[in-house]
């Protein structure tokens, strides 16, 4: 795994190469041998270019960068990282936003790639004093976590894996940590059972806590479906190769509880986990079946392929059981919000309109992208049943990402707060910062808002 205190620097031994931001008018103001320099090679300044400026001995003295355009993502500065030579680097001016700049610096530098030999390009940038590196490490290592979950093979990262990383997490951090499996899953959790029965890898709910039991109560419910064949309505071959990345939701609630261990927030924190696979054997739940659910809430099934709102739903209610003053969940649940908002930003849902306002504003300010959608309740129609209190796919085929949305809702009834996010966990086409495979989303943005709301404890 890439590691950012391997490519963000607090100090080295080194004297860095400076990078020089400029634009047109500041390249005109340069030195005659680097305008003929540039002329030559025909540097201009455009947006995010660059061009080295050689010392007598053929060395790399400083570095000239394209200034970006203003309306440029965030990490698009930082993101110029993948195209230096090897070295180290410093900003001669610091950026106007230094902390986004060397966070799309480290993201820009992740690499999937343990199954081929890649010789790593090390380039590193030296922080600004001043520059909080403790916290630019957490979010880095995090994000890299997740992305590694997501794009590790489904046949290597199956139930066991995924308990085995959220056991590591756990036990870094000395949090309490249990599996529900077996006898005691299918008599308390039926749900998560009936999803996994049909697979070898047998399904569990992973379970643990950390903090003060006398702190807030937050609690993280994470999708955990480590590959989805879509069960006996079947996806097509094409619908399947991304399935791998089905256990998004588990992995970037993994993330965001890295992120407050690590800054050691006045809370409680529980992390729950259904993780299974959607398999087709004897034992795999058909179409028109009926379940009773932890909550006791029966559920007919219009749809296999609609199953982590199922698993979700019995590790919901027992969160609900508690009475967290913040539930949330994280699922890559429909296909429907990738069609409404595309796969960079993803939806969520809450009544309550003060986290919703914080969730915004700091998605925004941290470049964590989320966007609200309603909790729209006249749509509850769709999910009605004429055999039991609710199916699990709405009617119509219109609205999907909101009516996954209400079946969840139904689940939660005594959190003080409670939030759902329906999230792709997967950069298709490479942005700054952002190599194509699996991506963390959200996790910033909601850390910085717990860090408010619970800060003072």
């Amino acid at each position: 795994m890439v590691n950012a205190s391997d490519i963000l620097l607090s100090s080295t031994a080194h004297t860095p190469i400076l990078l020089q931001v400029v634009d047109k008018a500041a390249l005109a103001k340069t030195s005659a041998a680097i305008k003929r320099q540039a002329a030559v090679l025909g540097f201009e300044a455009a947006p995010l270019t660059l061009l080295p400026v050689l010392s007598a001995d053929g060395n790399i003295a400083e570095m000239l960068v394209g200034a970006p355009d203003k309306a440029a993502d965030p990490f698009a500065l930082g993101a110029i990282s993948s195209k230096l030579p090897a070295g180290t680097y410093a900003f001669a001016k610091s950026p106007a936003d230094a902390h986004l700049t060397a966070l799309g610096w480290a993201l820009e530098l992740y690499r999937y790639d343990p199954y081929r030999k890649v010789e790593a390009k090390r380039v590193q940038l030296l922080l600004p004093i001043g520059l909080d590196a403790a916290r630019l490490h957490a979010e880095a290592n995090a994000s890299f976590g997740v992305r590694d979950m997501i794009n590790a093979p489904a046949n290597l990262f199956g139930p066991d894996e995924l308990e085995a990383a959220a056991r590591q997490r756990a036990s870094h951090f000395k949090a309490k940590f249990t599996v529900i499996q077996g006898k005691a899953l299918e008599q308390g959790f039926p749900l998560i059972h009936t999803v996994g029965a049909a697979s070898p890898r047998k399904p569990r709910l992973i379970d643990f806590t950390w903090g003060n039991a006398k702190h807030p109560k937050v609690t993280l419910v994470g999708k955990g479906v480590c590959f989805d064949t879509g069960g006996l309505d079947i996806k097509p071959s094409s619908g399947m190769l991304l399935m791998k990345k089905d256990m998004g939701g588990a992995a970037n609630v993994l993330g965001l509880a890295e992120l407050i261990m690590q800054a050691n927030l006045p809370l409680r924190l529980r992390v729950l986990i259904p993780a299974v696979e959607n398999s087709i054997a004897g034992e795999a739940f058909r179409p028109g079946d009926v379940f009773k659910s932890r909550k006791g809430l029966s559920v007919e099934i219009g749809n296999t392929d609609a199953e982590g709102r199922l698993v979700l739903a019995d590790a919901l209610s027992l969160a609900d059981e508690e009475a967290p003053d913040l539930l949330i969940d994280m699922a890559t649940l429909t296909g429907a919000a990738r069609v409404a908002l595309g796969p960079d930003l993803p939806p969520f849902y809450t009544d309550d309109e003060k986290l919703a306002a914080s969730l915004s504003a700091h998605a925004m300010a941290v470049n964590d992208p989320l966007w609200r959608l309603p909790l729209w309740r006249p749509y509850n129609a769709m999910i009605e049943s004429p055999l039991a209190d609710l199916n699990n796919a709405g009617q119509g085929g219109f609205a999907g990402s909101i009516t996954a949305a209400l079946f969840l809702r139904r689940f939660v009834e005594q959190a003080k707060t409670y939030a759902h996010f329906d999230i792709f966990g997967w950069t298709p086409n490479p942005k700054p910062g952002r190599p194509k495979g699996g991506e963390a989303q959200g996790p910033r943005a909601l850390y910085a808002v717990i860090a408010e709301r619970f800060a003072k404890g």
